[in-house]
């Protein structure tokens, strides 16, 4: 069973990667979207806290960012897929960890408190910190998503131009 649903989170995994690299650059208001995703200068980096990163949605505000485990990802770029008319446009402004880890779309796969993931079995895991890794690799890296009662980090400018990809 284990090796089924392994299976499955790779083939989902690579057919995902194939749809961002391959995927239609059109459609409506795209590039429209694209460049004014384009002329945001690069977000400094801080940490925010659940609701901070609910404004970040693309509908309230132009710029769109999303956590995965415990990392805050600037996905403005992707915005045909992360925008309010995106396929997984219910990940913006959000932490998006459960709903990859368990390849859940649906709003009832989010949490709107913070959610510490600790009843996903490792395979869940494993799939959480695949799609860290990820968007690593695709995005800017802006920060942390802060636990309740937790202090954000103060963040010196040497450390915000530094590579995103070599961060955390």
């Amino acid at each position: 069973v284990l090796l089924s649903v392994g299976l499955l989170a790779l083939a989902l995994l690579a057919a995902y990667r194939l749809y961002l690299r391959w995927g239609t650059r059109g459609g409506p208001g795209g590039a429209a979207r694209r460049g004014e995703a384009a002329a945001l200068p690069r977000m400094k980096r801080r940490d925010f806290s659940l609701e901070q990163l609910r404004e970040f949605d693309g509908a309230r505000n132009p710029r769109i960012l999303l956590a995965v485990n415990g990392k805050v990802f600037d996905v403005t770029k992707g915005s045909k897929f992360y925008g309010p008319e995106g396929p997984y446009g219910i990940f913006a402004g959000r932490d998006a960890s459960r709903g990859l880890a368990t390849f859940c779309l649906d709003k009832d796969a989010l949490r709107d408190e913070y959610d510490d993931l600790s009843d996903l079995n490792a395979v869940q895991m494993e799939s959480v910190r695949e799609w860290e890794m990820q968007f690593k690799e695709k995005y800017d890296y802006v920060g942390r998503l802060l636990k309740p009662g937790e202090e954000p980090s103060e963040y010196t400018d040497e450390e915000d131009t530094k590579d995103h990809t070599k961060q955390e």
